[in-house]
């Protein structure tokens, strides 16, 4: 169930899965969600030359009871002033100030990310992962660091799992995974070069494909077998790229803790191996 004050994020969380007729719904509310509050489900059907139903099945599709609680969740995420949430940098902020308005934008994007978490998605995700022969992670740049902290985290389960930060080694990397296995592609953009290159390969070789991205309508979410999404803003002085990383990273926590969860006793097994090995290393 999406929260109140995240109908945008929800809309453009499930974006890719939407049909032609909620397509057409989510465009036209997103292209002015002001006056959404102002028109009636009646107004909206006309104008779009749908039915009623449409409209009010498309609510319930994003998590919102009907029309009216969605009108009501979007008024309060729009009438609701964002300044003390996330603030434009600027250049005469004080450092204090700077500061904290980091750390708005960061909570925001995690707040919002959880809004338009789909917990099915979450679940085949660790479905597929506890039952892959190899689990590898890609990503470059920025997402390249989460995924080595995805890796970091994952190879604490006692799964087989591997990651390397090398484009080109990526690349051979996935021409050695095939049926069976798991890649899990972190991606902000979902559109580099390097990313579509390797996903390619991954296709080819019938690898299942877990995506974590910002933009519901990039090419790796449309080819990934399960997308899992995050949301986050751009200001002038940060990148949305930035604030989404703490996103992923979030999401990444939150599959690794119910994988540890999932495993039981073998899960616990694979953390005390992990901590003997460690403990040679403390004086």
């Amino acid at each position: 169930m999406q929260g109140q004050t995240h109908a945008l994020a929800a809309i453009r969380g499930s974006y890719s899965q939407f049909s032609d007729k909620e397509r057409k719904i989510a465009d036209f509310v997103l292209a002015d969600p002001k006056n959404i509050i102002h028109l009636t489900i009646n107004q909206i059907a006309d104008e779009l030359n749908l039915a009623e139903s449409t409209i009010f099945r498309f609510c319930q599709r994003i998590g919102f009871k009907g029309f009216q609680a969605f009108k009501i969740a979007l008024a309060a995420e729009i009438v609701t002033p964002l300044k003390d949430i996330h603030e434009e940098i600027e250049e005469g902020d004080s450092m204090k100030t700077v500061s904290e308005k980091v750390f708005h934008t960061n909570m925001k994007a995690i707040e919002d990310t959880l809004g338009i978490l789909d917990e099915a998605a979450i679940e085949r995700a660790a479905a597929e992962i506890l039952s892959a022969r190899k689990i590898e992670f890609f990503g470059n740049g920025g997402s390249g660091i989460v995924a080595l902290d995805g890796y970091h985290k994952f190879i604490r389960l006692g799964l087989h799992v591997a990651m390397n930060l090398d484009a080109h080694i990526q690349l051979m990397s996935a021409s050695q995974l095939e049926k069976g296995d798991v890649a899990i592609i972190i991606s902000h953009s979902g559109s580099t070069t390097d990313v579509l290159e390797v996903l390619r390969v991954l296709k080819e070789k019938e690898v299942t494909v877990i995506c974590v991205t910002n933009f519901a309508k990039s090419p790796l979410s449309k080819e990934a077998d399960i997308a899992l999404y995050t949301v986050s803003e751009e200001t002038d002085y940060r990148s949305e790229a930035l604030s989404s990383r703490i996103a992923q990273l979030s999401l990444i926590d939150a599959l690794y803790t119910n994988l540890m969860i999932a495993r039981g006793d073998k899960g616990k097994q694979a953390i005390n191996n992990m901590r003997n090995a460690m403990s040679q290393k403390r004086l």
